[in-house]
């Protein structure tokens, strides 16, 4: 889902320089499509559309960071050691 009620839609919307790219006939209009259904101008959808991606490359890097950390087994046997205190009685306490 496109977030296209943020406080940033449209910001570049009043910025004077803007270019063409070429798309297919049928690209295009499922973009003004969009664009329509969600009240806004199709280089807004599009540019929307942009940042959602790398959003999501930024949280493939963080996933694959931890991956990292998987083959690290450090870390999980840390994380066991932290987890057997659970069992040490002190909420009793």
């Amino acid at each position: 889902m496109v977030a296209l009620n943020s406080p940033g839609a449209g910001y570049h919307e009043c910025m004077a320089a803007t270019t063409t790219i070429k798309v297919t006939p049928h690209a295009r209009d499922r973009i003004n499509e969009r664009a329509r259904a969600n009240g806004v101008t199709p280089a807004t959808f599009v540019e929307a559309l942009v940042d959602e991606y790398d959003r999501a490359q930024r949280f493939v890097a963080v996933r694959a960071a931890y991956a990292a950390l998987a083959a690290e087994d450090d870390y999980h046997a840390e994380t066991a050691e932290w987890d057997a205190t659970n069992a040490d009685a002190l909420e009793e306490a």
